[in-house]
C-alpha cells in the first residue's frame, strides 16, 4: 500500500533530496548546487515523502512560504504557498504518485493556513498541473535552471 507523509526525519528529507538528484541533476542537468538550497531544512518548509507498495521512496515536493503578491490573488501573501521540487522516480512514472503528492501537499498547504498555491511548471508538466486543477497564469515561458516553465496557481478553497 502505497504511504505519503510529511517528512520530519533527517534521514526522511534525504531520501527526498535522493529522489529529485535522480530527477533532476542526473535526467535533467540541473547543477547540484541549484538544486539543493537553503529551503531543504525540516525547520523551513514543508516536504512529502510518497513510498510504494515495496516500501521504496518513489516521489517527494516541498511546501515554501511565498511572500510576493500575484494577479487575482489577495495582496496578503501569509495566505500562499509556493510547490516546488515535485519529483517521481522514472520507475513509479505513470501509476498516480505525482498525483497523490500533490493532494498531500495541497492537504497540508490547508492545514497551514495556505488558501493558495502557486508553481512553477516545466513546460512539459504543465498539462499534468492543469489536470489537477492548476491554471496557467500567463503565456510567458521563462528558464530555469536552463529548463523552460511557466507560472501556474490554485485556490484551495
Amino acid at each position: 500500500m502505497t504511504k505519503i507523509f510529511a517528512v520530519n526525519k533527517p534521514e526522511d528529507l534525504q531520501e527526498c533530496l535522493q529522489i529529485r538528484r535522480e530527477v533532476f541533476v542526473r535526467e535533467q542537468g540541473v547543477p547540484d548546487n541549484l538544486e539543493v538550497d537553503e529551503w531543504d531544512d525540516l525547520s523551513r518548509c514543508i516536504h512529502v515523502l510518497a513510498v510504494d507498495d515495496s516500501e521504496r521512496p518513489v516521489a517527494t515536493a516541498r511546501l515554501i512560504p511565498y511572500d510576493h503578491p500575484l494577479n487575482g490573488f489577495p495582496q496578503d501573501t501569509t495566505h500562499i504557498g509556493k510547490v516546488q521540487r515535485v519529483a517521481v522516480r522514472q520507475s513509479a512514472r505513470g501509476r498516480g504518485f505525482g498525483r497523490i503528492v500533490m493532494r498531500a501537499i495541497e492537504e497540508l498547504a490547508l492545514r497551514q493556513g495556505y488558501r493558495h498555491l502557486v508553481l512553477d511548471a516545466q513546460c512539459t508538466a504543465a498539462e499534468f498541473y492543469l489536470r489537477l486543477g492548476y491554471q496557467q497564469n500567463s503565456q510567458e515561458v521563462f528558464l530555469d535552471a536552463g529548463i523552460e516553465h511557466v507560472r501556474m496557481s490554485k485556490s484551495l478553497g
